[in-house]
């Protein structure tokens, strides 16, 4: 059974603002409560085909994977496993609501295998929340100005 989950919030940032900081993968573990720490495999600034090394809590395990950037453009980013527990693919999009308000949307998509195929549907729920308290963290940095 594959995941697939969509979560979105509306931050009260431009587009360019939001893109900015939720792209920079220096960023990741001050927003995304689950991830613990970033490395860079190819050198900054990210880009079409950087890959980044990152590390996760997750439904009470240590995760480590590497992504690749397969997307990069001004309102989108996809990022899909090259190494990882199974295959897994991460889209952001930005859309500007106004000139002072950005759509987000986080989707993680990825077809578990072995015992994880199991877990899928807990995974799934698991994910969900914690997208939707990453993106409301997100939100509280950003609308209160605490973005580097």
């Amino acid at each position: 059974m594959p995941v697939d989950v969509l979560t979105e919030t509306v931050i009260a940032r431009p587009r360019d603002e939001v893109a900015a900081y939720a792209a920079d993968p220096d960023n990741a573990p001050e927003w995304y409560e689950n991830i613990t720490s970033v490395r860079w495999r190819t050198e900054p600034p990210l880009g079409l085909g950087s890959k980044l090394d990152f590390v996760a809590n997750f439904m009470g395990r240590t995760l480590s994977y590497t992504y690749a950037v397969v997307e990069y453009g001004p309102g989108r980013m996809v990022m899909r496993t090259e190494q990882g527990p199974f295959p897994m693919e991460t889209t952001y999009t930005w859309d500007a609501v106004d000139a002072t308000h950005t759509r987000m949307t986080l989707r993680n998509r990825g077809e578990p295998s072995g015992i994880a195929k199991v877990a899928a549907p807990m995974m799934a729920a698991a994910m969900r929340r914690a997208n939707t308290k990453d993106l409301a963290r997100l939100k509280r940095l950003l609308e209160a100005g605490g973005q580097g």
